[in-house]
């Protein structure tokens, strides 16, 4: 990469790229329809809204399942079965068709140019505490590799997963820069591992910490492109 700073540019995933709430809405509200054809005592008995309380009241019993997403969800749902006499094991199926809706993701409009402009000057990798699989959302054309939380053992804003992005990578921090909406788990975290950090402000917001600041802040993806292209433009002569 002559002539720009950064050789590996790392992603958060929910809300960076897509509206996680939205996208797990829509997948709550399609499970319902799937419980109403092949469990109709489920939708009877929950709404969408009620299966997704009731998934915050499984979370309040087994506080253990905070870093597990998928065991969680699959937890509550077993509750909601057995509760009107269906097999509990019924959970696996049931959290399958969660598990697809869930990942019928929307893009942000900037997104997807953004992604194929940058994936031909820079190295990709993604850096989640969620649960998406890279491959089921087609973001593993674009990314190396994905670092989810639950299954390399620490989450963001600790800043071992950043380093061990880098490491993966063969990349330094200094040469990386992370791309998030967090400002903690994504500006701060990666700040304090070292890399450089562009924080993707889609709402306008104030920063809301004294320090560390992010390195650079965009209204969206296109904006981080743009200034990408006019650093490399200037630092290449």
């Amino acid at each position: 990469m002559t002539g720009s700073r950064y050789q590996l540019i790392t992603f958060d995933l929910d809300d960076t790229l897509w509206d996680i709430e939205a996208v797990v809405a829509r997948a709550e509200l399609d499970l319902h329809g799937w419980f109403a054809i092949h469990h109709p005592a489920v939708a009877a008995r929950y709404r969408a809204a009620d299966l997704r309380r009731l998934r915050a009241e499984t979370l309040a019993r087994r506080p253990e399942l905070a870093s597990d997403l998928p065991g969680l969800r699959r937890e509550s749902l077993a509750e909601a079965l057995g509760s009107v006499g269906y097999d509990r094991a019924h959970a696996v199926a049931a959290f399958a068709e969660f598990w697809r809706f869930r990942h019928a993701v929307e893009y942000f409009p900037d997104v997807m140019p953004a992604l194929q402009a940058l994936g031909a000057r820079y190295r990709l990798a993604a850096i989640t505490n969620g649960n998406t699989d890279i491959s089921l959302v087609g973001l593993d054309a674009h990314f190396e590799f994905a670092l989810v939380a639950a299954e390399f053992g620490s989450a963001k804003p600790a800043p071992d997963i950043f380093r061990a992005a880098c490491r993966r990578a063969g990349v330094e921090p200094q040469r990386t820069l992370h791309v998030g909406d967090d400002p903690e788990l994504d500006v701060i975290g990666a700040k304090r591992a070292g890399l450089g950090a562009a924080w993707i402000n889609r709402g306008g917001k104030r920063w809301p910490y004294p320090e560390p600041v992010p390195d650079h802040e965009f209204p969206d993806l296109g904006a981080l492109l743009a200034h990408l292209m006019a650093d490399q433009g200037r630092e290449g002569g």
